[in-house]
Order: C-alpha cells, then structure tokens, then sequence
C-alpha cells in the first residue's frame, strides 16, 4: 500500500528559529568522513584537498583562527581564518565540507549560500552575526557570485563572522560566463570580499562528476501509463509525492526556496508525470533548489515525458547559470536511476 501526497497542495510555514535549527548536512552527508571520500587516482588535487582539510579541522576551536581583538593586540598568526574549496559539480566538495563539519568541535553550522541569505531575511543581518559569532567553525555549500547584492551581503557576513574568531568554509558554485571554464578566479574573489580575501586559502578540486565515473547512462523516461504500477512496485509501504509536473512547477512560484526542504519533508518518492522542458529563468531556478533539496535527502524519481537531460532549454545549459543547471540535471539523473534501477545515487 501506498500513502499519496501531493507537493503542490503543501504550503509549509517556516519560523526563524526552524531555518537556524536545520544548519547541519542534510542526512545523505549526515554520516560522511575523510575517509569515506574515494579521491580519483587520476587527479591528485582530489587527495591534497583531504589532507588540506583534515588539517583545518585540527586547528578549529584552537584559537588559530583569532579574532580582530587578537589579531591587533595578540601574537601575530600566519594562519588564515578561511578555506575555500573551489571544482567543477560532483568532484565531491559538499563531502569534503560535510566531513569537516563533522570532524571540527562544535558549535558549528552548515548551509548553503541560499540558506544563510534566507537566514539573514528571518533574523535580520546584526541578529545573525549575534547567533553565530559564538560559533567555532561556519559552512557555506556552494557560494554564489551570480547576485551582487546577496555576494556583498554574504560577504560582509563572513567578514565580521572572521573578525569574531568563527573558522569559515565554503565551496565555490561560480558563473562560468564571468570566470571562464567554470573555474574560480581568485582574483575575482579577492574583489568580491574585498579585505576577508587574504583570510582564505583556495583549493582547486579538479576532476569529472562522480556520478558518471563508469555509471550507466540516465533511464529512458517511463510512460505515463506505466508509472502507477512502477510506483507500487517501488515504494510499497512508503509515502509518495504523485504530482503533474507543470502543476508543481507553477506551485514552486509561491513557496519560497527556504522552505523547499519543509515541502518534501516524510517524503520518501515522488512520482512526475509528464516532464517538459522549463524555458523560463525564473521557473528553472528554482526547480534547481528543489533538486538540490531532493538530492540530500536521497529521494528515488519516477517520471514520464521528457529525459532530465531536456529539462532545461540549450541556451539555459550554455548560459551564465550552466553550472547550476548541470548540477540538477546530474543529480536528478543520479535519482532517477536509484528510482528505476535500484542504482545508488
């Protein structure tokens, strides 16, 4: 038997102090390490980065990181406040972030770059600098350059969070149109956080997507007709989320991206019928969070109408945002096959 929900008849309402709660990996990284992390042999940049960090790790909460106060008064300390893992999607820099979330001594706080900007709006920008300034160690998941007033927000933020002794982590999610080939340019960031800049050190994880590394290629998409039986089969005995895609997609407008992770909570499938190819900016980016929040929380996809690889138009997956866009098509991929081949994502 199985328990039907439909996500675009939820409408969940999320207080400050549930977004400030939920700063912890989501659960698919709930239990990751250095040592789980497999480096690909064929790029040692991927092995340097886990010595890099488990390094780090040792020197939070052990005052290496100073504050203002310490830095101007104290003895001078040559280490930097922050590290900043930069790569291309699915090389494994949330498993690195999540692994040193969990090995540093707390408190600590993990989030992606929306999630602390949501924070901000909740609590108010002095009011967040007050709630994790006693805090050993900040992540930041996939920091953003392609808003400047949330860039300059987020980087007075780390500056001041810097300034009160708080060790910061984060990983690079960049525009690819403005940095070339994807890649970070440091002098670029240096420009965007201005003086937290030389408080960093940037690490470049090289290497392809994980999820393709010998993997088969994404299922074809099943036919509508077939996806009630598929779904029995599948999640029987388990709740499942049975939506119309272009009705969820017109829901996702009005439900803010900070409560997505509310939305698909005791979830634990979904069901889309009918994919089409989104041709609105607005619309895809959106999807992209839910994507993202479907990813962590390891959630299996059966869908009918068009291949993941098609979700997005070609102009989208070339344009400024193609980062973001090949990381859902990636992940989506990666669900699809857990949903349909039994395959891990």
């Amino acid at each position: 038997m199985v328990q039907i929900e439909q996500l675009a008849a939820r409408t969940p309402a999320v207080s400050a102090a549930e977004i400030l709660q939920g700063f912890h990996p989501s659960p698919r990284f709930g239990e990751v390490s250095f040592a789980s992390y497999r480096p690909d042999p064929a790029q040692p940049s991927q092995a340097a980065a886990v010595k890099a960090l488990e390094s780090f790790a040792a020197s939070v909460g052990n005052g290496s990181g100073g504050g203002l106060f310490s830095r101007i008064f104290g003895k001078k300390d040559n280490g930097r406040a922050g590290i900043y893992l930069d790569g291309g999607f699915g090389v494994g820099k949330t498993h690195l972030l999540a692994s040193l979330w969990h090995s540093a001594p707390g408190p600590k706080a993990f989030g992606t770059f929306v999630e602390y900007t949501n924070l901000v709006g909740a609590l108010s920008f002095r009011k967040t600098v007050e709630a994790l300034s006693s805090y050993k160690l900040v992540c930041i998941d996939e920091f953003e350059l392609d808003d400047p007033g949330d860039t300059v927000l987020m980087s007075r933020l780390m500056r001041e969070l810097a300034d009160a002794g708080v060790r910061l982590a984060a990983t690079s999610n960049t525009l690819p149109g403005s940095l070339g080939e994807g890649r970070f340019a440091a002098v670029d960031f240096q420009r965007e956080i201005q003086v937290l800049a030389d408080q960093f050190d940037v690490i470049r994880i090289d290497g392809e997507d994980y999820r393709h590394r010998g993997l088969p290629a994404a299922p074809a998409p099943l036919k509508t007709e077939d996806l009630k039986r598929h779904m029995h089969a599948e999640f029987d005995g388990q709740t499942v989320a049975v939506d119309d895609f272009r009705q969820l997609v017109d829901h996702l407008a009005g439900v803010h991206p900070s409560r997505y992770r509310q939305l698909i909570a005791g979830i634990d499938g979904v069901v889309w019928r009918d994919v089409e190819t989104i041709t609105e900016q607005a619309v895809a980016l959106r999807f992209v969070v839910l994507a993202d929040r479907l990813y962590d929380k390891d959630v299996p996809i059966l869908a009918s109408g068009v291949p993941f690889d098609k979700l997005f138009t070609e102009e989208m997956m070339n344009g400024g945002y193609m980062k973001k866009y090949y990381r859902a098509v990636s992940r989506l991929t990666a669900l699809a096959r857990e949903g349909q081949n039994h395959e891990p994502s």
